[in-house]
């Protein structure tokens, strides 16, 4: 399924010297990786395809985890995290002016 601009917008902005698509284990792919943070962006409300984002960005232990969502689905990112979430991750809505934090 191709990716519509405003995702692919959302990814990179504000990381610099970021990279897109970046292959991690199992044959998957975070969104965007620059050298201190991990972005994953999900546009889809279901709680399995937010666990799925959210274990992509477990992948990277030491960098800042930061995962992008909708603003209605914030505090469903934010349960399912709280499951699924290993470290610390930060959850905001797409323009990044809400923010849930999970320890």
């Amino acid at each position: 399924m191709a990716e519509t601009s405003s995702h692919k917008n959302t990814k990179t902005r504000g990381l610099h010297r970021s990279k897109t698509e970046v292959p991690i284990s199992g044959k998957r792919r975070l969104d965007a990786l620059s050298p201190k943070i991990a972005r994953e962006v999900e546009r889809s409300s279901g709680e399995k395809s937010l666990a799925k984002a959210i274990r992509r960005l477990n992948t990277q232990t030491n960098k800042k985890k930061e995962l992008l969502v909708p603003t209605p689905n914030l505090d469903k990112a934010k349960k399912v995290a709280e499951k699924v979430a290993r470290g610390k991750l930060l959850i905001q809505n797409l323009s990044r002016h809400q923010r849930r934090f999970v320890k």
